[in-house]
């Protein structure tokens, strides 16, 4: 057995180092490690690969920061429970190494942590233990996300016998290196933590004197830069009207400012549905034009009519006797944002009523289940298009960590139905909620979180358990006024840590329009109904902040029938191929953009896979949805290939379920008039589901020629 061992590693060495046509086996060929867009490769895939087949790992590396480790908080838990132990040697070389970071390290009972403080260490290097062989990764990665997942980085990965002499010599550098380095305990930490902050705030200061000095200006990003010539565009075209999808917290209250900047219109409506975001739409556009323009008000009391540009809630202005005041050609340029509401009466009035020279919409979530078409009121003219995981790929917006953990049975009876408060609110539910978002944490230490609860009364009873167990939260739901909500946003961003709230708990009202820059956790604490509404939630956390380095969100996920949806809304796959899905699961965090990780307890992922197996993807009304939703956003009758052009629902979905497409658009689409006889259908359906299938290529070629 040994000599099979022994020769099957020579034919690995003779393949990666002198012959790459030599056929051996690929578990020990040396290989270079990298991250990379396309195709889409990340070192932290390896890592965490060989630490879950490994038997004892050890790392040196010259930096750790706290998200570094949020990759592996969940592997790094899964050795803790099998009794896998570790050790982990860090530098605090330019005191770049995060205290937050060693905090998180020092919750494993697995792991040995010390740091070394006199010399200036710069190894990188991560070693895993095999029954009689090493996996060595050798190169430039730190233990931070992006050295991880995102920047250009060269590792190589050997294996050698544990009887080679590169493992004596790795291993003997090593353990030689943590000899000297310093124990890592709680009262290193507070020491470092002193020494890092001052650090941190010289930085900071400089950084901030330097921005005034220069008298920085706000520019156009690429992507808005591509968007704004795209509009411009359209009007040479002689189009009048416009919708830009972008994912929340990507810029396009900036994007529209810009884009009126270029349009220099007399008088500009900005249209939204809430008094605060109006408010901050003005800012926005202050910052651009500075005294150029006069900007107003109109909401409620607040009538500054005669300003340039005029900010205003749906509410009032779309009310018949205020649009009367107008003329219907007084605005030159209107913007409607979050205009998926557009649907609305009070939208649709407003639309109708007014005749500008360009009319501008723009959302993140177009896409609608109510059958109301927004994208004929804006012509189908898509001037641009980002979704969330594009923007996660361009470094528009900061990166998550999301940990989908088992919600807990109580007393024995496991939570599978939201409406049951005595579950919902039990303490034994609270304790085990509190204990996950303690070991999972957030970015900097000091979290601002927002709790997405199922129903009004358990927001109002977890944040009244929460504030008897030392934290400072509040409930917000729909019956709270417009002041408190503004209050209770303002204590959570707070920098006066004695009054800042740790957490709202609320009920659905901050889905959307709703600007919280410095959340750093949002917690789910209720099932996913919609994919749709699941990007909403998390994008709260989503936009960048000074000192904010990413996003923690921990779901808490029960048995429930939607669980299917999670994978769907997190990698934004809209296929709804079961096969697909699993594989993304499978592939963890190697298949989302940027330092983000995805992460699943086995619980959870066997729930989810379960989820999967049991859900029906050709329910008639899903299908109907995703149809009617591709024709409103084409303005035609989709052709198969527009669901693949348009990454929209795989089209054999629609055969599976009626034997052809056209059976289906016949079925569902009172539009359409184009009459088959019974033969030619009954061969289309032949073609569709046996010949045309895409599993037997050739035989469409065949009958082709």
């Amino acid at each position: 057995m040994d000599k099979i061992f022994n020769d099957n590693f020579k034919d690995s060495l003779l393949t990666g180092f002198i012959d790459k046509s030599l056929n051996s086996e690929v578990l020990y060929q040396p290989e270079l490690l990298v991250n990379r867009k396309i195709p889409r490769k990340k070192v932290l895939s390896t890592i965490i690969k060989e630490l879950e087949n490994c038997e004892i790992f050890y790392i040196a590396v010259a930096f750790v920061t706290k998200s570094g480790v949020a990759s592996l908080m969940n592997t790094f838990k899964i050795l803790e429970e099998r009794g896998v132990k570790g050790k982990i040697l860090v530098s605090q070389y330019l005191n770049f190494t995060q205290p937050e970071a060693l905090k998180s390290l020092l919750k494993f009972k697995n792991i040995e942590l010390k740091i070394i403080t006199k010399e200036n260490s710069h190894s990188k290097g991560y070693i895993f233990k095999h029954s009689n062989y090493y996996n060595l990764v050798i190169g430039s990665s730190n233990l931070t996300s992006a050295a991880l997942s995102t920047n250009k980085e060269w590792n190589m990965k050997v294996s050698a016998r544990n009887s080679s002499s590169i493992v004596d010599k790795v291993l003997k550098e090593f353990q030689d290196d943590f000899e000297i380095g310093e124990i890592v305990n709680k009262s290193y930490i507070k020491k470092y933590e002193e020494v890092y902050k001052k650090q941190f705030l010289v930085y900071k200061k400089s950084k901030e004197e330097l921005s005034k000095e220069l008298h920085l200006e706000i520019t156009p990003n690429s992507m808005q830069i591509e968007a704004l010539e795209n509009l411009s565009k359209l009007r040479e075209e002689g189009n009048d009207k416009a919708l830009i999808i972008s994912a929340t917290g990507t810029g396009k209250t900036y994007l529209a400012a810009f884009d009126a900047q270029a349009f220099n219109p007399k008088k500009l409506l900005f249209v939204v549905h809430r008094l605060n975001i109006a408010q901050k739409a003005m800012e926005t556009f202050k910052s651009i034009f500075g005294d150029t323009k006069t900007m107003g008000l109109y909401s409620g009391k607040q009538r500054e009519l005669g300003k340039d540009f005029v900010f205003s809630t749906v509410q009032t202005i779309s009310k018949s006797n205020h649009l009367e005041q107008f003329d219907k050609d007084f605005f030159d340029y209107i913007i409607i944002d979050e205009s998926h509401r557009s649907g609305a009466d009070s939208y649709i009035r407003l639309i109708e009523y007014f005749k500008p020279s360009f009319l501008l919409g723009m959302t993140a979530t177009p896409d609608r289940t109510d059958n109301k078409d927004i994208y004929s009121l804006f012509d189908h003219n898509i001037a641009y298009e980002i979704r969330l995981n594009k923007a996660m790929e361009e470094d528009m917006l900061i990166p998550f960590h999301y940990f989908g953990v088992t919600d807990l049975s109580v007393n024995d009876e496991v939570l599978e139905n939201e409406s049951d408060f005595r579950l919902l609110t039990a303490d034994e539910r609270v304790s085990k909620i509190i204990s996950k978002i303690e070991f999972y944490g957030s970015d900097n230490g000091i979290t601002r979180g927002l709790a997405f609860c199922s129903l009004k009364n358990e927001a109002k009873e977890l944040s009244e358990k929460f504030n008897q167990r030392g934290y400072k939260t509040i409930a917000l739901t729909g019956d709270n006024t417009e002041d408190e909500r503004t209050k209770a946003i303002s204590l959570l961003e707070s920098n006066d840590l004695s009054i800042k709230l740790d957490y709202i708990f609320t009920v659905d009202i901050f889905n959307e329009g709703i600007d919280i820059p410095k959340i750093n956790q949002v917690i789910m604490i209720r099932p996913t109904q919609s994919a749709i509404i699941f990007i909403q939630q998390l994008g709260r956390g989503l936009r960048k902040a000074e000192n904010k380095y990413y996003l923690t969100i921990i779901d808490f996920i029960g048995n429930y029938k939607n669980n299917y949806l999670i994978p769907i809304a997190l990698y934004g796959d809209t296929s709804f191929n079961k096969d697909k899905i699993r594989k993304l699961i499978s592939e963890g965090s190697s298949m989302i953009p940027g330092e983000s990780t995805i992460n699943f307890d086995e619980i959870t992922k066997e729930n989810i896979y379960a989820s999967i197996d049991s859900a029906k993807m050709q329910l008639l009304t899903d299908l109907k949805i995703d149809y009617n939703n591709l024709k409103s956003r084409i303005g035609r009758t989709p052709m198969m290939m527009d669901f693949v052009q348009n990454q929209a629902r795989e089209p054999f979905s629609f055969i599976a379920y009626s034997k052809s497409y056209y059976n289906f658009v016949q079925k569902i689409d009172k539009t359409f008039d184009k009459p088959l006889d019974k033969k030619h259908s009954k061969l289309l359906e032949l073609f569709s589901k046996e010949i045309n299938n895409a599993k037997r290529i050739e035989e469409s070629l065949i009958l082709k020629e």
